[in-house]
């Protein structure tokens, strides 16, 4: 395997320039979800990307935007491969604060600037080049292949579950890999082996039906900020517990893999806060710092009175909340969201729950059957040991994958830890994305090495 990894890593450097000039064609192709810039354009311009790796293409018709799905045959018993990635993009934002046009990328200091460089141009073209160079030096790829990118990721995905029902699971993949966000904090290459979920909801909380003097009103007139504090406090106490009943309850325990794992990761606590400009963790004590991000979390986002003017001494006639759980294996937003509705009603019975935007969580063990392959090949594409992080703190749509298809799923991201995806001057270390297709060609080629499950 080694010898035909070097091959890949000799391809990419003698292409550097045309393969360069392929991501920086796909960044300029505008592929915003949430407003549909660009967005027929850009499934075109995706089709003919997985048609250069080789595959087989189809457009698939969601009801949203359409997912693009790829398909290349392998030998005879080796895995079936499924590589999820998303062509959509978040919109540009300001775009005084870009320095560069978001969709006309710049290469500056070894960096491609633009939307989508690293959130997911980058990381699925890698993937996209990885198979087209096992094509040409090969002749073939060493496993059974779909790709599946999505249009709708910076919306949610609402359409991706269906999706893999009606045109991945009939031909059910042995295993999933995908490539987004962040290396490990530290710079070093990672495995990730999960995401934690997410809900959103809001609290809304009324008085009388305009603000009022709070020296003619006080004590009269009900305050709906009062109200809404004391209903958060009901929710979570001063040790960080989560008192809503129901709300964690059918959390899955840590696996004796996952604890191994989470031990060997690089640890600096004081530096991490000091980075934030804190000099504590939050509630509660006694979990480890990488712990907590494998727990889940009731937070308050934004807090607030319908008057957002000047301070004045009214009593407000409305008072918001904006809040989050962030959810882990076991818990369904639905469940979890029908427990906050019934807390809510029976502690402020005149407080509005609104549920908005949800994401189950994903969870793959380190005991699964593919995790030592997938650690072995990205080692041999990076030239690296990678971290094994059990689970990232944010939220992505790969419950979709693990949930309907049953089969294990890993990422391994190839973008910088400063990518600034979502924001102004979102970037893309060169140097990721040209490791990260020698990586892309190199775990494909260890999981060729092993018969696919029974």
């Amino acid at each position: 395997m080694q010898e035909t990894v070097e091959r890949v890593r000799a391809w990419v450097a003698a292409r550097d320039e045309e393969l360069v000039a392929e991501l920086a064609d796909w960044v300029a192709q505008p592929s915003v979800s949430s407003t549909g810039l660009g967005m027929a354009a850009a499934a075109a311009h995706g089709e003919r990307l997985l048609r250069a790796a080789g595959l087989r293409t189809q457009s698939v018709e969601t009801g949203g935007w359409p997912a693009l799905v790829g398909t290349g045959d392998g030998p005879p018993g080796a895995p079936h491969v499924l590589i999820y990635g998303h062509y959509d993009v978040q919109p540009p934002g300001p775009l005084e604060q870009w320095t560069s046009p978001p969709f006309q990328p710049e290469i500056r200091d070894g960096r491609m600037f633009g939307r989508g460089t690293g959130d997911n141009k980058g990381q699925h073209l890698a993937q996209l080049l990885g198979l087209r160079a096992l094509r040409e030096l090969t002749g073939g790829l060493p496993c059974r292949v779909t790709v599946l990118l999505d249009g709708e990721e910076e919306v949610g995905s609402p359409n991706l579950a269906a999706a893999i029902r009606d045109r991945i699971a009939p031909q059910a993949p042995d295993l999933a890999l995908w490539s987004d966000g962040p290396v490990h904090d530290t710079g070093r290459a990672c495995v990730v082996l999960g995401v934690r979920g997410i809900l959103t909801f809001e609290l809304r909380a009324r008085g009388a039906d305009r603000p009022l003097h709070s020296g003619n009103w006080g004590g009269v007139a009900p305050n709906p900020a009062w109200a809404l504090v004391q209903l958060l406090a009901t929710m979570r106490d001063a040790r960080g517990t989560v008192l809503v009943p129901g709300f964690a309850d059918s959390v899955e325990p840590i696996s004796a893999g996952e604890r191994r794992a989470l031990d060997a990761l690089p640890l600096d606590v004081a530096a991490a806060m000091a980075g934030i400009g804190v000099t504590e963790l939050e509630p509660p004590a006694g979990l480890g710092f990488h712990q907590r991000l494998m727990a889940p979390t009731l937070t308050i986002n934004s807090l607030g009175c319908a008057d957002s003017g000047d301070h004045r001494t009214v009593i407000p006639e409305l008072a918001v909340a904006r809040c989050e759980a962030r959810l882990v294996g076991g818990q369904v937003p639905a469940q979890v969201a029908e427990a906050l509705r019934r807390h809510v009603e029976k502690h402020a019975p005149g407080v509005e729950f609104i549920p908005g935007a949800s994401m189950a969580p994903s969870r793959t063990l380190p005991e699964s059957r593919y995790t030592e392959t997938v650690l072995a090949g990205a080692e041999a594409g990076l030239a690296e040991p990678p971290l094994l992080i059990p689970a990232l703190g944010g939220s992505l749509p790969i419950a979709a994958l693990t949930d309907e298809l049953g089969v294990p799923c890993y990422g391994v991201p190839f973008a910088n830890v400063d990518e600034t995806n979502h924001a102004p001057d979102e970037n893309l270390e060169l140097d990721w994305f040209r490791r990260g297709i020698v990586a892309s060609a190199a775990v494909q080629l260890a999981l060729g090495d092993r018969p696919a499950h029974p």
